[in-house]
């Protein structure tokens, strides 16, 4: 059955990428029992966009050492071979970006056909109008709140416009439970705005992790 917003729980996704990677298992097990609901990990391979990042040797070691399920975003040139590579190394989730590959639709079968559920990420110039026929082979639409590739950027916000656009288009057009996350810019001064637009799942990095008690900073996302 399809889940309307106000019935799906707010949920938060830290970004790895802002952790102590030298204390990585702690730093999982901290925001685990700060209540976080996913671990995020960027993918970035220096072609797609500029930073240079880590592969799925880290989703791999992030798996033996989470309980939460993984949650990867790939911002490469290559998804179709690195997608399935991901999803065996222990992703939940795999996304890759609508604006990396010509051939979305068999990525998007081989994530899935690799055991994670596939979902597809929007850079903020992108409209969400592309989606509309490959609705049935997604299972996530991540929404970028700033350019891909650096973290601490300022939220763009027009991107609250973007997610209730795309709300309408799912609900006009599937009937399928597709969630939408933002990724990019989240605080708390804005986690409130974006779950009321449509958000299901808020990823933050350097807010969560740069903050001194991370359940407060988890709490107050999802508050």
């Amino acid at each position: 059955m399809k889940a309307e917003p106000n019935q799906l729980k707010p949920a938060v996704a830290p970004s790895i990428l802002s952790a102590d990677l030298t204390r990585l298992g702690e730093e999982l097990k901290a925001m685990e029992a700060a209540g976080a609901d996913y671990h995020h990990l960027d993918v970035m391979d220096g072609h797609f966009v500029p930073n240079l990042t880590f592969g799925p040797l880290l989703v791999e070691a992030t798996k033996r050492a989470a309980v939460r399920p993984l949650d990867v975003h790939l911002m490469i040139a290559d998804p179709l071979t690195y997608g399935p590579n991901c999803a065996r190394a222990g992703a939940k989730w795999v996304s890759f970006h609508f604006e990396a590959t010509p051939h979305v639709h068999r990525a998007l079968t081989a994530i899935r056909e690799a055991g994670a559920s596939p979902g597809l990420a929007l850079n903020p110039s992108t409209p969400v109008e592309v989606l509309e026929t490959m609705l049935n082979y997604v299972d996530l639409v991540l929404i970028m709140g700033v350019d891909p590739g650096f973290g601490g950027q300022i939220f763009i916000p027009e991107t609250y416009a973007k997610i209730r656009r795309l709300k309408k288009i799912l609900t006009k057009h599937t009937d399928r439970t597709i969630l939408i996350e933002v990724d990019g810019g989240v605080t708390g001064q804005n986690a409130r705005e974006l779950f009321e637009a449509g958000a299901d799942i808020l990823v933050s990095g350097s807010y969560l992790y740069g903050a001194r008690d991370y359940g407060a900073a988890v709490a107050n996302l999802k508050r």
